[in-house]
């Protein structure tokens, strides 16, 4: 267990941590002796380095050992690379299942029932965050049911034993040595206790799931108390997700987004908030409303964009801005989408995606990295082989199933996996 001592809290940086001590890390076989050593470094890399710049900051020493003081490594935590290692234990997850977009609303009924609910319970402050931060409680509501069960999921792991062992230990060394950091500004200058920040195993905090970076940045204090609390506060947990998003460009008064069809003449490989225009063009284009109704009229000269999850074999939407607002609070398209749909399904009722999302091939995350290099190959930007078949993914698919003279789907397949090797 690591404390930092009077002697420590006083002793120059080391200027390396011994390359021989690594080494001899990588030596030791067994994972009794591996934890021994890990817990070695580790607190020596506290008291030697995480402090030298924690002190730099302004933490004092209370702080320090207050917050870490009785943290040890946590090597159950995925990401990690041990000493001596060269990678993270298991390899790149490439090889779990590609979900299909379908399954990702599983889920949306019980964070529409609840947002009805809550609606009703916190209207006068969901009122006030509203007027103040243009953000329509909708939004709000669906991403505090999204995140955190709206405040009943289980937030398991000390925040400050994650953060410390992924800035040691992670393959992301930077942004957690950032994380831990702030987590420890939280301390020392938001009077946060130690002891109540629970995170998830990414390190993410109390009910709207904000970093600790989040935190100092977006966390509001609404319910007047002089802190701001998001694991216990429903006030301070609303306004702090309203504030985030209208920090990160909400533009008040505009939708997130559509469902509409787009006819065979306009090309699938549109999607993308790089291929922007107003909405009225894609009117013009023939793109239209689902249902047949009309786009409001404030909307009209307003930027849109196609959003396509699941290509051809799915609903389509053009979005707004504010859909990407979505996405700064979680990059995924899924993520944007469903907190979009709930929130329509909370505030207007029973909405359901018109078109169906159809049968996809089962592909693993390995197969669909493959796809990614082939088409990287063959002078396609896909964003990266990660397994993820995001719109830049999506839409170089469809460019070669164009160029190869096939039908464009625009989506993942076995047949174009094996087309492609």
């Amino acid at each position: 267990m690591f404390r930092l001592t009077e002697r420590q809290s006083r002793r120059p940086l080391p200027a390396i941590l011994g390359a021989g001590i690594l080494l001899l890390a990588a030596l030791l076989a067994s994972p009794a002796a591996m934890a021994q050593n890990v817990d070695r470094l580790f607190a020596r890399w506290l008291a030697g380095d995480l402090w030298k710049e924690a002190q730099a900051r302004g933490i004092s020493a209370a702080t320090f050992n207050a917050a870490l003081g009785g943290v040890k490594p946590n090597l159950e935590l995925p990401d990690l690379v041990l000493p001596g290692e060269s990678a993270p234990r298991g390899g790149v997850q490439h090889q779990a299942e590609f979900r299909a977009p379908a399954a990702y609303f599983r889920h949306v009924e019980g964070v529409v029932a609840g947002g009805r609910r809550l609606a009703r319970r916190h209207a006068a402050t969901l009122a006030a965050v509203e007027r103040r931060y243009g953000v329509p409680r909708g939004i709000v509501l669906a991403i505090w049911g999204r995140e955190s069960g709206f405040g009943s999921a289980s937030i398991p792991h000390d925040a400050f034993e994650v953060l410390a062992t992924k800035a040691f230990l992670s393959t992301r060394k930077a942004m957690f040595r950032e994380e831990v950091l702030a987590a420890l500004e939280m301390v020392e200058r938001r009077g946060v206790r130690p002891e109540t920040m629970r995170s998830s195993w990414a390190g993410a905090l109390g009910q709207p799931q904000f970093l600790p970076t989040s935190y100092l940045r977006y966390a509001v204090d609404f319910d007047g108390d002089d802190r701001a609390d998001i694991w216990n506060s429903v006030p301070d947990t609303l306004a702090s997700i309203a504030n985030y998003l209208a920090s990160h460009g909400w533009l008040a008064g505009r939708d997130w987004g559509f469902e509409v069809i787009v006819p065979p003449g306009v090309s699938c490989t549109l999607e993308g908030p790089d291929q922007g225009r107003p909405i009225a063009d894609w009117a013009a284009m023939g793109v239209v409303r689902m249902g047949g109704r009309a786009f409001p009229v404030h909307e009209l000269r307003g930027e849109g964009y196609l959003m396509m999850p699941a290509g051809r074999r799915g609903p389509a939407f053009l979005v707004t801005p504010n859909f990407y607002r979505l996405k700064d609070y979680n990059e995924s398209d899924l993520y944007a989408l469903f907190v979009g749909h709930a929130a329509d399904r909370i505030m207007y009722g029973d909405i359901v995606f018109a078109a169906p999302w159809q049968p996809v091939d089962r592909l693993s995350r390995a197969d669909i990295a493959t796809l990614q290099r082939a088409l990287q190959a063959r002078g396609h930007d896909v964003g990266g082989a990660d397994g993820l078949a995001g719109f830049k993914t999506r839409r170089s698919i469809g460019r070669w199933q164009e160029q190869a003279g096939r039908p464009a789907t625009c989506f993942p397949d076995e047949d174009l996996v094996r087309d492609l090797r």
